[in-house]
């Protein structure tokens, strides 16, 4: 499903992704994982071409993003997106936040559009807010809105950057349980988190990051979580901060 080879890029004369190379299979749940800095929200972004990259080769469902005739906006539309400050248009209420882009975007008329996102809505179990607008929800609930948007445009891959952290520790919950239902119902799945209990929890595998945007683990969780004497002594240090409270 996305497959990178040897991705590199710059900020000036900052290298903040080296060399990054993966392989997400359809259905896999990868998580992505490491320090502040380490480029882990950067490498997400380059998936559906939000940051452009200097050096190497992506390619989501057979289309390459670095071939500069693909159509970026026609990808992005197959590619969800969930960020960290959810995103959502303040001035629209929750449905025409869940449909704008599928009328525009997709070409669906309102009643499809709408059918299909108020669908989404109850999936996330907010169905019962349609017609409020996102200063009236809660984080997490404005975090679960963002989720049933991307899920509206029927992505092949769902990307989450960091989709709890700015929420109160009570919320995060309820978004993870989105995830982790969506995982379960085959989704393929990037998520920059440090979650490590959903990670345990859900992912298949495990990317860990340092700073310098260099990918020094990608294992699966077991390998990650359970055996630490087979790992980099920097993803040791970096376990033993997190997983000992």
């Amino acid at each position: 499903m996305i497959e990178l080879k040897n991705v590199s890029k710059w900020y000036g004369p900052v290298q903040v992704l080296n060399e990054c190379s993966a392989t997400i299979n359809k259905g896999e749940v990868v998580v992505v994982c490491g320090p502040s800095g380490s480029g882990k929200s950067t490498l997400i972004k380059t998936i559906n071409a939000l940051e452009p990259f200097q050096k190497g080769e992506i390619t989501v469902d057979g289309v390459k993003l670095h071939d500069p005739s693909t159509n970026l906006p026609k990808l992005r539309s197959r590619v969800g997106m969930v960020f960290q400050h959810f995103e959502l248009f303040p001035h629209l209420s929750v449905t025409d936040n869940l449909t704008i882009a599928q009328i525009k975007v997709l070409g669906r008329t309102p009643d499809d559009a709408k059918k299909r996102g108020l669908k989404m809505l109850e999936r996330v179990g907010l169905i019962a807010h349609k017609d409020k607008f996102p200063g009236q929800l809660s984080g997490g609930q404005q975090q679960r809105v963002a989720i049933a948007r991307a899920l509206s445009m029927d992505p092949i891959v769902m990307l989450f950057d960091e989709p709890t952290s700015a929420l109160d520790p009570e919320m995060v919950g309820e978004v993870l349980d989105v995830m982790v239902g969506l995982a379960n119902e085959g989704m393929t799945m990037m998520c920059v988190t440090h979650e490590m209990g959903f990670a345990r929890k859900v992912s298949n595998r495990v990317i860990f990051m340092d700073v310098g945007g260099k990918i020094l683990e990608d294992c699966s969780k077991d390998d990650f979580f359970n055996h630490p004497e087979a790992r980099q002594p920097r993803t040791k240090d970096f376990l033993n901060k997190i997983l000992q409270h």
